[in-house]
């Protein structure tokens, strides 16, 4: 288990053009939404990732009613970790439904320039690309949370949507750390 670093918010979020599971490359642009993109950092045999599967999907369509894009990125080394191959995410996407963009980053480049640590981990861009969130997707980590447990990650998206800034407090997410080459 592993906490996510706490990288600098209000910098402006690094590019990536990667493969995604459709069959067709993914740049920032192409994912954004017109108020806010999330970036996340997942992967298909995180047992942290998931128990949040489901509720990640619903929280993306959630959020794409809003205007706000969504991509998830998975750049864990598929040579040590067969299961986190190409060939497997797509069957993953497919078998939750996934209504975004699923993408590789065999190079492990775009999880290095955000920073990122674990699986799950969620970065929330403003419309004009700046990250304002980097935090958990909701407090339930391994279990469902609460039912009165707020939607972390909706409720600061639909803030930066509205207000250009994310909340005052951010959780780190937890999860298994990325699997480098």
């Amino acid at each position: 288990m592993l906490l996510s670093s706490n990288p600098a918010l209000d910098i402006q979020a690094p590019e990536f053009d990667l493969p995604g599971t459709d069959g067709r490359n993914w740049t920032l642009q192409e994912v954004a939404g017109e108020n806010g993109t999330v970036i996340t950092f997942i992967c298909n045999h995180c047992p942290y990732v998931v128990a949040i599967i489901e509720r990640l999907v619903d929280d993306a369509e959630t959020l794409k009613d809003e205007g706000i894009g969504f991509a998830a990125i998975c750049a864990n080394d598929p040579i040590s970790y067969p299961q986190d191959s190409f060939q497997i995410m797509v069957a993953f996407a497919e078998h939750y439904g996934f209504g975004f963009p699923y993408l590789q980053d065999e190079s492990q480049s775009v999880a290095s320039a955000y920073e990122a640590a674990c699986t799950p981990e969620f970065y929330g861009l403003s419309n004009d690309a700046v990250i304002k969130y980097h935090g958990r997707l909701d407090a339930g980590r391994m279990d469902q949370p609460s039912p009165d447990a707020p939607r972390e990650l909706v409720e600061a998206m639909l803030m930066i949507a509205e207000t250009g800034e994310g909340p005052q407090t951010q959780h780190a997410s937890m999860g298994c750390s990325i699997k480098w080459k």
